[in-house]
């Protein structure tokens, strides 16, 4: 059967794009990776040392972690609904009684992705008669919930909040309500959002900071609830987004804040409602997770210590690391070049070292790169072999 005239056009169109993104070296492929353990993968059939997964603490294959999983899983499968209509079961209910515990707030709300999480909320919130300030290098998923709403939409830069302050000031007398939106931890380079600082530009004109813990949940402060508690701006931040699917090794998104906030997100957030909610095995896995982030600081301790290592040998080789806190387990190598960082990325892994590159447009033009992600399972022979690995692959390619 041939296909229609419109169906032939668009099958030219999709594949004059797919070859412009070939031909600019962005165009990304479909690869089997399968997790050998929390350190190991195999990369369309290739063992390697894995640096490239969020699963930060290890948790994904944590023994209590699974176990819950497997004890639920082998009554159910799906929700079988959303959660406003059928699908919020006990193991819900209790993940959301956990994370509220856990963040220190009246009350939270499970999502069925971080993405969602972050666009329903912020659809939900800002109103047409508001502005939304974003953070340029925040997650897509921050971004598009910004745009999503229907405030008026304004991008700064986090290492220039003295104009962030003045373009507020200028702005705040024209809009009911003002947001300030960021990500806590930058995810392509482990930087770190000024968070005090942040809130103190919100306070002077009454506005509402909204921060993305996605990097930064069981990863940094003294008990796991991220940036926000490291520094000490937590009871600043009324409206705080995480994810299920990093440190905590699952699956799914969170709200946690007020009763009040939560109860009109239940109500609002459409990614929310018209989502069938999450597996009742992910919700009790996840609870497992976080009491093993609450009971078992020294993964975060070690996490802390292997990034420390990996970026001071990283340095010691002379290779261009973004600047971030030297205990964050995210490291950009920069490489600038989209077609070198292709290469080498290609060519670590056919030496057994797995650390993607990552070009425009998840980065700006000119800053490719490949993206170091710690476990606090690494070992300190493994960081030294991904270590010396990337440095002889990238010094070879430049050559």
């Amino acid at each position: 059967m041939s296909e229609s005239p419109d169906n032939d056009t668009l099958h030219q169109r999709l594949t004059a794009s797919l070859q412009h993104l070939e031909a600019s070296h962005q165009r990304r492929v479909r690869r089997c990776v399968e997790a050998v353990s929390t350190t190991e993968c195999l990369v369309d059939g290739q063992r390697c040392l894995s640096f490239s997964t969020n699963d930060y603490l290890g948790l994904t294959r944590h023994p209590k972690v699974v176990g819950a999983f497997a004890a639920v899983a082998a009554m159910q499968a799906g929700a079988g609904a959303s959660g406003l209509i059928a699908g919020r079961s006990p193991y819900h209910v209790r993940l959301e009684e956990v994370l509220a515990e856990f963040e220190g707030t009246e009350s939270a709300l499970l999502f069925p992705s971080g993405f969602a999480a972050n666009v329903g909320t912020l659809a939900s919130l800002i109103g047409p008669q508001d502005a939304v300030f974003c953070d340029r290098e925040n997650h897509a998923s921050l971004i598009d919930g910004c745009r999503a709403s229907a405030g008026k939409f304004f991008v700064y830069d986090r290492t220039e909040l003295d104009r962030l302050h003045k373009s507020i000031a200028r702005r705040r007398h024209s809009h009911d309500a003002v947001f300030v939106v960021t990500d806590s931890v930058f995810s392509m380079d482990g930087t770190l959002a000024d968070l005090p600082q942040l809130c103190d530009i919100a306070d002077r004109f009454g506005a509402t900071v909204i921060v993305d813990e996605a990097h930064g949940t069981g990863v940094f402060g003294a008990t796991g609830r991220g940036v926000s508690e490291l520094q000490d701006a937590g009871d600043r931040i009324s409206t705080k987004i995480g994810t299920l699917s990093k440190a905590i090794g699952g699956l799914g998104g969170f709200v946690a804040g007020s009763t009040t906030l939560c109860e009109w997100l239940w109500n609002t957030a459409r990614s929310q409602f018209f989502s069938t909610a999450l597996p009742p095995a992910v919700c009790a896995a996840a609870a497992a997770a976080v009491q093993v982030i609450r009971h078992e600081p020294e993964r975060r301790r070690t996490l802390a210590a292997r990034s420390v290592l990996a970026r001071q040998l990283l340095q010691d080789a002379e290779l261009e690391v973004i600047t971030a806190p030297p205990d964050s387990p995210i490291i950009a190598v920069l490489l600038r070049d989209d077609e070198l960082a292709v290469r080498v990325g290609r060519q670590l892994t056919a030496n057994g070292v797995f650390i993607p590159a990552v070009r425009p447009p998840t980065v700006p033009s000119g800053t490719s790169r490949l993206r170091m992600s710690l476990c606090c399972d690494h070992s300190e022979d493994q960081i030294r072999s991904a270590v010396y690995q990337l440095r002889d692959v990238i010094h070879a390619g430049r050559r």
